[in-house]
Order: C-alpha cells, then structure tokens, then sequence
C-alpha cells in the first residue's frame, strides 16, 4: 500500500492539472496558449532555472553528468530517428525533430520534482536545459531549413543558465530578494506548463493513425532504450539515473507541433505524435515510476 500511496502523490497532480486543463478547452472557455507560452518560455521558465540553480541542492560535478547524458541521449535519439526515417522514407526536416526532442519541461520536470523531490528537480533541469537549448536551435533550424543563431540569443532560458552558474562556479549565494523574486515567479511555471498541456491535448487531433502510432512507439521505446543505456554507460544511479529514465522516456514535445505548424512541416502528423505518446505515457506511468523509484 506504501507503494500505491507513493505512485498516487507523483501522478495525481500532473493528472488532475492535465486535466483542468483538458476540461477548461472542452468546454470552449477561453485560453490563450500562445500568452501563457509566451510567459513560461520567456519568464516563468528562467525564473525557475536560475532560482532553482543559482541554490543548488545537488553538486554541479552531478549536474553536469546529467547535462552530459542528456547530450548523449540527445545524440541517440537523432540516429535513431535518422535510421527509422530512412527505413519509411519520410523527411527528417519534417519528423526527426519530434522524435528527438521529448517533453523535458511541461511533463518531465513535475514527474521529476514530485518523485525525487527538489535534487530531482535540480537534475532534470539539467535534461531540460539541454533539451531546450538543442530543440531551439537544432530543432528549429531542421524545421525552419536554415540556422540561426539569434534564436538562440532570443532565448531567455540562455541567460537564465549563465547568469546561475555564475553563482554555481563560484560558490555565492543568490541575494535573498532576487531569490525569492525568481522562486515567486518560477513557482507559477510548472503549474501553467501542466496545465497547458491539457489544453493541447484538447485542440490536436490525430491523422494518419498507423503512422502516427508507428513514430509514437518509436519516440517512446527508442527513448526509454537511450535513456537506460546512457544511464548505464555513465553509471548513474540513485536519483541520477531515474530523472535521466524518466527524461528520456518522456512523450514529443508540444513545441515540436508549433514548429511544424510554423514552417508547414506535416502538423497534422506531428499533433498526432503528440497526443498519441502523451496519452501512451500517462497509460506507462506507473510501470515507469515502479522501474525508477528507489526500493522501499
């Protein structure tokens, strides 16, 4: 019973948020994602990256492993999704992006914070770091055709992370009223991330169903496999190596829909990805959470 009670605190808020979520678009009140993005990408995500890094609650040698697995599950998921691509004759420009960029932030980081506490959380910032960094520049220049560097110069979680790790490498204190500015507004981060996850899956609809099963099955297993074999080859364990699991296992992410329907590349394929895996993986969370979580 131990263990029930344990899975229930991880999974019911992510539920039962996705869930308002899900209800409040149903019923055709407003909701606009495009602002409440807007918010958690530009202030709200950064705020929580610096306060939850410039006071860390794990080493940085720790954090850089992670950092450093999730570029090596990065790496792994772009063979992957290179060689599954070839096999189906399908663009990369189109799809590779969807199954190489998982949903690190909106997902990743509650299942992170509410299983592991806030150590979890610091490491799967790490992956989510990484996972942003790589899907706005990578992710959007393969969309896009073209590669930019002011996008990631426009990215604001970039200056969130130096700005923490000159307090990390240093050993400085954050001030208390910049701390407490920045938790203020990062606290509002995972809710609205949650949440607006809910209201996406309330808007997608699904076309072309085997093959969007076919890439959702590839994004997941190919996931929970790279993610298991970095995790063995770094010699993670502990909290280490569940936040680098779950991270890995993690659905496509919504973002990559907006690239695709940004640049025309196959939206309706990519939505489909993104509800299919995300309603696959609230299906899996439990068996995921079982495989990670520490005995007794």
């Amino acid at each position: 019973m131990d263990i029930v009670a344990e899975l229930f605190a991880i999974l019911a808020p992510v539920f039962i948020l996705s869930g308002a979520g899900y209800y409040w678009a149903r019923t055709g009140r407003p909701f606009d994602s495009e602002m409440v993005m807007a918010i958690v990408t530009n202030l709200a995500t950064p705020c929580l990256i610096f306060a939850t890094l410039s006071r860390l609650s794990v080493s940085p040698a720790a954090f850089a492993e992670v950092a450093l697995a999730a570029v090596l599950c990065g790496i792994g998921f772009a063979l992957i999704g290179l060689g599954v691509l070839a096999v189906l004759k399908l663009p990369a420009h189109s799809y590779l992006p969807a199954l190489m960029f998982p949903n690190t932030g909106n997902l990743g980081l509650p299942l992170c914070l509410f299983a592991f506490g806030e150590a979890g959380l610091a490491l799967a910032i790490a992956v989510f770091t990484v996972n942003s960094v790589a899907q706005f520049t990578l992710g959007a220049a393969l969309a896009s055709g073209e590669w930019s560097v002011r996008r990631l110069l426009h990215t604001p979680i970039v200056y969130a992370i130096v700005a923490a790790l000159a307090f990390m490498l240093t050993g400085t204190r954050s001030p208390d009223w910049l701390h407490n500015t920045t938790s203020l507004m990062g606290g509002v981060a995972i809710p609205l991330m949650v949440t607006a996850l809910g209201v996406s899956l309330a808007q997608l609809r699904v076309d072309r169903l085997p093959r969007a099963l076919t890439l959702s099955a590839v994004r997941l297993l190919g996931g929970f496999a790279v993610g298991l074999a970095v995790a063995e080859a770094l010699g993670l364990d502990g909290i280490a190596r569940g936040v680098m699991i779950i991270q890995a296992s993690m659905p496509t992410a919504v973002f990559n829909y907006l690239f695709a329907q940004r640049f025309r590349r196959e939206p309706a394929d990519i939505a489909g990805m993104v509800v299919i895996t995300t309603l696959l993986t609230f299906a899996l969370l439990p068996a995921l959470l079982l495989y990670v979580l520490p005995a007794g």
